[in-house]
């Protein structure tokens, strides 16, 4: 579906829930949402279409600064995102960045936020 390292996952809910409830947990846990982006309605702003869409920008100073720190090129990473989209067939998906690809994208000694994929998948529930 998407492009390398990315994560989709089916999503149950319609684009705008499947983003609310991902910013709901996400809140629940500490994590502070830096934006929110429907990405649909920017399209028609300036005249054009496009299919649901909305992006989500998120994360932890406490768990991205030391990241950034050991690893500078995370930075063009983070903070992460999420993105929820209707695909032509009308089913709806969750994607994000797999913390496996950046790993290797970044020379980085493990995976970060692995936490991270239940979080994606409750979510999409």
């Amino acid at each position: 579906m998407s492009g390398k390292g990315i994560i989709d996952i089916p999503s149950a809910l319609p684009v705008a829930q499947t983003i609310d409830r991902l910013q709901s947990m996400l809140r629940a846990r500490g994590i502070r949402v830096f934006a929110r982006i429907d990405q649909k309605k920017e399209a028609a702003a300036v005249g054009l279409s496009m299919r649901e869409t909305q992006l989500l920008i998120f994360g932890d100073p406490r768990a991205g600064t030391p990241l950034m720190t050991r690893y500078p090129s995370i930075a063009v990473d983070l903070p992460v995102k999420a993105v929820a989209w209707e695909s032509a067939d009308g089913k709806v998906w969750l994607s994000y960045n797999s913390p496996e690809y950046l790993k290797e994208r970044h020379d980085m000694d493990s995976p970060p936020f692995l936490a991270l994929e239940a979080i994606m998948a409750e979510a999409a529930r």
